[in-house]
């Protein structure tokens, strides 16, 4: 019967291609299958074949598990101190295991068996085909729509299979059984049944591939797509440098007579594609992104990692987009929460700005209104800056002396030590289920216990617009702070 066995697994290893471990395991797996149902319950079971004789030997295993944990499954478990009691030194997640009868082969049932065995091998065949396949490195699947389940699109290259979800597709795209399709390897996800290679249509990644397959340049080191932003079959944008000067880069991703930057678009259901120059300057950046529209000026704030635009009122419309499209997408090229405003509202807010901080300068360092002025025409906007700005450059404003600049420095020092104090003072009167929510550092707590928000309910109450007119976070991030407060109310 061993000799068969020895046989047995030969035969198979050699007709499916696969290494005889695997088929050792999957006859191991049809033995302990069959001793469990002999058994009965929720036991464990583990045979063990030496590979070189076909003798086996059937154990049965307890998982050590803590004594506080109590038994979970009582036919495969045993608290800790009573395994300590069997084997001195064993360790909690340890196992014991006892000699048990083993089961003879012709009794597991062959049917039993082989379908283990086939499933065993039919999972390593697909496994290793996925490996060969990702081996080769490709970023762009092509193949041919096989069939769809539940809405999904499974596309078959060669003997490989790969799942396109209706989220992933281009809207208002209709693939059709035998349809040659291409599509961006997004990732592979080994916990699901079926296809485990997941595609998709719309990730920005895609264009980008698209991009170097159309443009030799990219993959020769020239050019480099920096990064890409999509409303998929609608418009996008992508962020082109070049790394040689000789190299126009958007000229080149466009084409002669713009073949290159066509056969995208051909393959992405008529999106357009802005191509946009990148550059170091933050600024700049922005500007290249918002095109067709001119801009007038831009202002960079750096904290909240913001940028306000000012455009005419003929460019206002152009800027912003249908639907805000052309402002998001620049957004979410360069990276930056990007405000469109017209000059009018521009000088609104920074006359609003500065009234908040000439009230702060004349309220914190006890001056009056004309040298508030002159801080703010100096470009001082917070106390910090009075307080540690070089002592050097203050002395160069006309207006001070050095009497007055050490008595501005000690003012917003001695006025920041009070704010910390009140602001830890308030920090404490917050709540130690606030303190541990997951994305809250000790500088958002603490704008939070400024605007009064001291428990986690007060957080979930609050609405998106509220939490980031408190903080100056995003929309986005704000959004998914306010779901984490709200979580323990459905999991009470």
């Amino acid at each position: 019967m061993n000799r068969e066995l020895l046989m047995l697994v030969d035969a198979i290893s050699r007709e499916k291609s696969v290494e005889r471990d695997v088929v050792f395991g999957a006859v191991e797996a049809a033995l302990a299958s069959a001793t469990k149902k002999l058994h009965g319950g929720e036991v464990d079971i583990r045979v063990q074949i030496d590979r070189d004789t076909g003798e086996y030997e059937t154990f049965r295993r307890w998982h050590v598990v803590p004594d506080e944990a109590g038994l979970q499954i009582p036919d495969a478990e045993i608290l800790f101190f009573e395994a300590k009691e069997q084997i001195g030194d064993i360790e909690v997640d340890d196992h014991i295991e006892e000699p048990i009868e083993s089961v003879p082969i012709g009794r597991i049932g062959a049917q039993a068996a082989k379908q283990v065995i086939l499933q065993k091998i039919r999972d390593a065949e697909r496994e290793q085909l996925l490996n060969d396949f990702l081996a080769r490195g490709e970023k762009i699947f092509v193949g041919t729509v096989k069939r769809l389940d539940k809405g999904d699109i499974i596309v078959e290259s060669g003997r490989v299979e790969g799942r396109l979800k209706r989220s992933e597709m281009i809207p208002k795209e209709n693939l059709r059984t035998g349809d040659r399709v291409r599509a961006y390897i997004a990732g592979v996800d080994p916990t699901v049944r079926g296809p485990q290679i997941m595609l998709s249509r719309s990730a920005p990644g895609f264009m980008i591939e698209l991009f170097a397959q159309e443009v030799p340049e990219i993959e020769q080191g020239l050019l480099e797509i920096k990064s890409c932003a999509r409303d998929p079959g609608s418009r996008a944008k992508i962020a082109v440098v070049s790394h040689d000067k000789r190299v126009d880069p958007i000229g080149t991703c466009v084409g002669v007579r713009g073949s290159r930057v066509n056969a995208v678009t051909n393959e992405l259901a008529g999106e357009r594609v802005d191509i946009v120059l990148w550059s170091e300057d933050p600024a700049q950046f922005v500007i290249g992104a918002l095109a067709p529209a001119n801009v007038q000026s831009i202002v960079v704030n750096e904290e909240p990692h913001a940028m306000d635009v000012v455009v005419d009122e003929e460019n206002l419309a152009i800027s912003i987009g249908r639907g805000g499209q052309n402002v998001r997408l620049a957004s979410e090229l360069t990276g930056w929460r990007i405000n469109i405003m017209t000059a009018e509202e521009s000088q609104a807010k920074q006359a609003a700005e500065s009234d908040v901080i000439r009230k702060l300068f004349v309220e914190k360092l006890d001056v009056d209104e004309e040298v508030a002025e002159i801080l703010i025409a100096e470009g001082f906007t917070s106390l910090e800056e009075v307080a540690y700005v070089p002592m050097q450059e203050m002395l160069e404003i006309e207006s001070f002396d050095e009497d007055t600049v050490t008595e501005l420095r000690t003012r917003a020092k001695d006025a920041l030590l009070t704010m910390e104090i009140a602001r830890e003072e308030s920090v404490e009167e917050v709540s130690q289920d606030l303190r541990d929510l997951d994305g809250l550092n000790s500088e958002l707590i603490a704008k939070l216990s400024d605007a009064g928000v001291h428990t986690r309910d007060d957080l979930a109450d609050l609405a998106v617009d509220e939490l980031t007119d408190m903080t100056g976070m995003d929309a986005d991030q704000a959004k998914a702070l306010i779901m984490k407060a709200r979580e323990h109310w459905f999991t009470a």
